[in-house]
C-alpha cells in the first residue's frame, strides 16, 4: 500500500489547517465591529472601507498611527490568558489618533505566532474586535502569520495600524494652547501596555510567579498586571463635541512617561509644573517601587503612574470637562498649568521623541493613599 502524501509545510512546522480554524473561530468578532461602509466581509486579500462619507468633510485629513503592546505579552503568555491583549492593542493604537482629535475610521491586525493554537489567537482577536467596538474603530483585516524555528511555539507578538479622519480646521496641539491652559489629569487603568520589561525585571529577580497570590493587589500577579488599557477614544471625543474650543491639546501618557509626552504637545517657549501632591500612584505602582526597593519617582521615565492622558483645556472650561469626564466614568482633576513666560530655573524635560515642544517637569511630592 502506497504511503499517503505528506504536506512539506506541516513538516517545516506551518499548520494551515490550524490558521483557518482560527479565522473561523474569529469571524463572528470581527463581523461585529463593521457597519455599511465595511465591503467584502472577512477573508479578502484586503479590507474595504467605503470613504464617501468623507465627502462631509471641507477638508478631511487621515490620521494614522501603529503600535504592539511589547513585552506585556510574555505574561499573558505565562498564565495562558489571552482575552486582554487586543484591547491592549487597541488602546495603544487608537487612542493615538484621538491626540489630534480624530475619530477613528478602521484598524488592521497582525499576528505573529511560534505556532497557532486556534482558540488562542482567536481569544486575542476577539479582545481587538470588542475594543474595536468599543472606541468606534471597524476591524478590517489582519494577518496571523506562522513562524516556527523563529519563535517558540508559545510566543507570539501582536501589532496593529488604524486610520481615522479629522477636520483640518479642528485639529488640536500645540498651536491651540495658550498661556493659562489647564492641564488636567484622567486616570489610567494601571500599567497600560509600557514598561513591562522593567516588571518583568523586578518580578523575576524577586522570585516571584505570576501564579503567586498579590495580597496587596487582591488577586494574582499575572491577573493584576495584565489589567487592560482604559481606552478613552469616545469619551473625549465627546468631550470635544461638548467643549467648542475648549480643548487645545491632548497627550497619551505612553513611553516616556508624563513630563516627555506632556512636553510633546506644548509649543516651544511654554512650560508647565505637574503637581504629583494631586494624585496618589495606583497600588501597583507602589508595591513594585518596594519590591525594587526604589522610589515612584524613579520609574517616572517608564511608567504612567497613574495618568492615563492629559488634556490641555482653556481654563474657563476646566470645570466643566472634569465634570464630563467623570460622568463618562474617567476620574480627571488638574495637575498644573502652562504658562509661556517666568519658566523657574531648574531641569526640565524639553520635547521630546523628536518634537521641539515645552518644557515640562514632575514637582512635589505624592499624594498617600488611593485616589
Amino acid at each position: 500500500m502506497a504511503a499517503s502524501p505528506t504536506n512539506p509545510y506541516s513538516e517545516a512546522g506551518v499548520d494551515t489547517a490550524a490558521g483557518d480554524l482560527a479565522v473561523e473561530l474569529m469571524k463572528s468578532s470581527v463581523r461585529a465591529t463593521h457597519g455599511p461602509e465595511v465591503l467584502g466581509g472577512v477573508g479578502g486579500f484586503a479590507g474595504l472601507f467605503d470613504a464617501s462619507a468623507l465627502r462631509d468633510f471641507r477638508r478631511p485629513l487621515l490620521a494614522t498611527s501603529t503600535d504592539g503592546v511589547g513585552t506585556k505579552v510574555a505574561i499573558a503568555q505565562a498564565i495562558d490568558k489571552h482575552d486582554t491583549i487586543g484591547q491592549d492593542l487597541v488602546g495603544m493604537v487608537v487612542d493615538d489618533i484621538v491626540v489630534v482629535g480624530a475619530k477613528p475610521l478602521f484598524m488592521t491586525d497582525y499576528i505573529a505566532c511560534g505556532k497557532v493554537f486556534p482558540q488562542r489567537i482567536a481569544d486575542i482577536v476577539r479582545g481587538i474586535a470588542e475594543a474595536c467596538a468599543a472606541t468606534g474603530t471597524a476591524l478590517v483585516g489582519g494577518e496571523t502569520a506562522e513562524h516556527p524555528g523563529l519563535l517558540g511555539p508559545r510566543d507570539y507578538d501582536v501589532a496593529g495600524a488604524a486610520t481615522g479622519v479629522v477636520e483640518a480646521d479642528a485639529i488640536l496641539g500645540a498651536e491651540r494652547v495658550t498661556d493659562g491652559d489647564a492641564v488636567i489629569a484622567i486616570a489610567s487603568s494601571g500599567l497600560h501596555s509600557n514598561g513591562y520589561s522593567l516588571v518583568r525585571h523586578i518580578i523575576t529577580g524577586a522570585g516571584i510567579s505570576y501564579g503567586d497570590n498579590a495580597a496587596e493587589l487582591g488577586t494574582t500577579w499575572g491577573e493584576a498586571l495584565l489589567e487592560p488599557t482604559r481606552l478613552y477614544t469616545l469619551p473625549l471625543l465627546r468631550l470635544i463635541d461638548a467643549l467648542p474650543g475648549g480643548v487645545h491639546a491632548l497627550s497619551h501618557v505612553t513611553g516616556g512617561g508624563i513630563a516627555a509626552n506632556l512636553a510633546r504637545v506644548l509649543p516651544q517657549g511654554s512650560w508647565a509644573e505637574v503637581d504629583r501632591s494631586t494624585w496618589s500612584p495606583s497600588p501597583v505602582f507602589r508595591v513594585l517601587s518596594d519590591i525594587a526597593g526604589s522610589s515612584l519617582e524613579s520609574a517616572e521615565g517608564t511608567w504612567n503612574l497613574g495618568i492615563g492622558f492629559l488634556a490641555v483645556i482653556a481654563d474657563d472650561k476646566k470645570d466643566a470637562a472634569i465634570a464630563a469626564l467623570a460622568a463618562e466614568g474617567m476620574p480627571a482633576w488638574q495637575v498644573g498649568t502652562v504658562r509661556f513666560s517666568g519658566q523657574p530655573a531648574g531641569e526640565f524635560e524639553q520635547g521630546a521623541k523628536g518634537v521641539d515642544g515645552g518644557a515640562v517637569r514632575l514637582v512635589g511630592a505624592y499624594a498617600d493613599g488611593a485616589m
